[in-house]
C-alpha cells in the first residue's frame, strides 16, 4: 500500500489547462512564425536609435548590443522551453498562472499591457514623426497621421490572424532586406577602401579615434537601458505558439535563429558603421545608415531608410495589438481583466483586448495633439519598465518550472534553457541592474524608476477590485 502511494507521489502531474487557450484558429504558418521572430529582434532601436548611442558611447555600442542580445536570447529561450512544455496563446501570463497563481498572472499581464500600451503610443508617435520627413505630409497635423496609422493596423488585426501574420511577414522582409543591402554596401566600401566623408574605411577609424571605449566604460553602461528597449518584443514569438500547427517543430528553429541574427544585424551593423566613419560623425537626429549612405552619394538614401524605419514602427504597433489581445483574453477568462476582452470574433480574433489596447493608443493620439514634441520621450521610459517586468516574469516562471521538474512533478522537454538555475538568476540580476542604471542616468529615466512604487500601488488596488471575480472564475473552472 505504502509502496503504491510513493509511486503515485513521484508520477508527473497532469499539465495545467488554461481556459484562455481555447477557440483560436491555427492559421500562422512556419514562415510567419520565423519572420515574426526576426521582426521581434529588429526594430527602430537599431535603425534610428543606433545613431545617438554611437555618438554617446562610440564603438562600444556593439558590446552593449552583444551583452543585451545574449540576455534577450536567454529570455526567449526560457520562454521557448515553456512553450514546448505547454503551448499557450496566453504565453508567460498562462505560465505565471500555473507557477505563481492568479496574482502572478494578474501582475504579469497588466505589466505586459503597460509595456505595449505605452510602446503603441511611442510607435504611432514615431510613424507620425517619420511621415513628416516627406514635405507632402508636413502640413498634416501629427495627431491625424497617428490616428490613421492606428486605424490601419487595428483593421488588419481585427480581420484575422492570418492577415496579421502576412503583414508581419512582409514588414520583416523589408527590415531584413534593408540591413542586408546596407551591409553589402558597407563590405564593398571596406574591401575597395572607398573614402566616406574623406576618411578611408577600416579598423583604423576605431583604433585612431579613442578605441572601442573612447569615452570610458560608463557611457556604454548607461545606454544599456535603451539597448534593452531595442530588443523589446523578442518574446512575441512565444505568443504565436497557440495559433500555429506543430509548435514543437517550429518554435526551436525560430528561437535559435534569433541568436545569430542578433549577432549579424546588431553587432555586425555597429562594427561596420564604426569602420566606415568616425563614431563622432553620427548623431541622434539621423539614422546612422542614412548618415553613411548620404555621404557616399546614394540617391534618395534618406527617403528609403525613412520608409524602412516607418515600416519598423508599424510592425511594432501591429505586434503589440496582436499580443495584448491574446494576453488580455487569457486574463479575462480567469477574471483578472475586463469581461469584454475575453470575446472572440467569428474569425477567432480576440477583438475585445485588441480594442482596449487601441483605446490606450488613442490616448497617445491625444498626447500627440497636446505635446507633440515630448510625446515619444514620456512613454518610452514607461515601456522600458514594462519590458523589464515581462522578461523578469518569464525567467521567474522558468525557474519555478525547473524546480518542479527537479522534484519530479513535471518533465522538461528536449529543447531546454541551458545552465538552469544559474542562467535564470544571472538574467534576473541583469534586469535589476538595468533598473539601477536607469536611476543613475537621471532625467526622465530616473523619474520613471521613482514611479515604480506608484505602479505597484495601482496593481494592488486593481487586485482588490478583481479578486472576487477571479475567485468566481476559479470556482466555475473547478466545477
Amino acid at each position: 500500500m505504502s509502496e503504491q502511494f510513493l509511486k503515485d507521489e513521484k508520477r508527473p502531474t497532469t499539465r495545467h489547462v488554461d481556459a484562455g487557450d481555447t477557440g483560436y484558429s491555427k492559421s500562422l504558418k512556419p514562415r510567419h512564425v520565423k519572420m515574426i521572430a526576426i521582426g521581434g529582434a529588429i526594430g527602430t532601436g537599431l535603425f534610428l536609435g543606433a545613431g545617438g548611442r554611437l555618438a554617446d558611447a562610440g564603438p562600444s555600442l556593439f558590446v552593449a548590443y552583444a551583452v543585451c542580445g545574449i540576455f534577450a536570447f536567454l529570455v526567449v529561450r526560457a520562454l521557448g522551453e515553456l512553450v514546448l512544455y505547454r503551448p499557450s496563446s496566453g504565453a508567460f501570463v498562462s505560465y505565471a498562472r500555473e507557477f505563481l497563481g492568479e496574482k502572478g498572472a494578474y501582475t504579469a499581464g497588466w505589466m505586459y499591457f503597460l509595456n505595449w500600451a505605452t510602446t503603441g503610443i511611442a510607435d504611432i508617435t514615431a510613424v507620425a514623426t517619420y511621415t513628416h520627413y516627406w514635405h507632402l505630409f508636413s502640413d498634416v497635423p501629427q495627431w491625424v497621421i497617428a490616428l490613421i496609422a492606428l486605424a490601419v493596423v487595428l483593421t488588419v488585426n481585427l480581420i484575422s490572424v492570418r492577415i496579421f501574420g502576412e503583414l508581419e511577414f512582409w514588414f520583416a522582409i523589408v527590415k531584413v532586406g534593408a540591413l542586408v543591402v546596407f551591409m553589402g554596401i558597407a563590405i564593398f566600401l571596406l574591401v575597395t577602401r572607398h573614402p566616406v566623408d574623406g576618411a578611408v574605411p577600416g579598423p583604423a577609424l576605431i583604433t585612431g579615434n579613442g578605441g572601442v571605449f573612447p569615452n570610458g566604460l560608463l557611457p556604454m553602461l548607461l545606454i544599456i537601458q535603451g539597448v534593452v528597449f531595442a530588443y523589446a518584443s523578442v518574446e512575441l514569438v512565444g505568443v504565436t505558439a497557440g495559433e500555429t500547427e506543430n509548435p514543437e517543430e517550429i518554435m526551436p528553429k525560430a528561437i535559435n535563429s534569433i541568436m545569430w541574427r542578433v549577432g549579424l544585424f546588431y553587432v555586425g551593423s555597429v562594427v561596420l558603421l564604426s569602420m566606415l566613419m568616425p563614431w563622432s560623425s553620427y548623431s541622434s537626429g539621423q539614422s546612422p545608415f542614412v548618415t553613411v549612405l548620404s555621404h557616399i552619394g546614394v540617391p534618395a538614401a534618406g527617403d528609403v531608410m525613412n520608409l524602412v524605419v516607418l515600416t519598423a514602427a508599424m510592425s511594432s504597433l501591429n505586434s503589440g495589438l496582436y499580443s495584448t489581445g491574446r494576453i488580455l483574453r487569457s486574463m479575462a477568462v480567469n477574471g483578472s481583466a475586463p469581461r469584454f476582452t475575453a470575446r472572440l470574433s467569428r474569425t477567432q480574433v480576440p477583438y475585445g483586448g485588441i480594442l482596449l489596447t487601441s483605446g490606450m493608443c488613442v490616448l497617445g493620439v491625444g498626447l500627440n495633439f497636446v505635446v507633440p514634441t515630448a510625446a515619444f520621450e514620456i512613454v518610452l521610459n514607461l515601456a522600458a519598465i514594462g519590458i523589464l517586468a515581462t522578461w523578469g516574469m518569464i525567467m521567474l516562471c522558468h525557474l519555478l518550472f525547473w524546480q518542479k521538474t527537479r522534484s519530479g512533478e513535471l518533465t522538461r522537454p528536449s529543447y531546454r534553457l541551458p545552465g538552469s538555475p544559474w542562467t535564470e538568476l544571472v538574467t534576473l540580476a541583469f534586469l535589476v541592474s538595468v533598473l539601477v542604471l536607469m536611476y543613475a542616468d537621471g532625467g526622465a529615466a530616473r523619474t520613471t524608476v521613482l514611479c515604480v512604487p506608484l505602479i505597484a500601488a495601482a496593481l494592488v488596488v486593481g487586485w482588490f477590485a478583481v479578486r472576487g471575480r477571479v475567485a468566481r472564475a476559479a470556482s466555475e473552472s473547478d466545477g
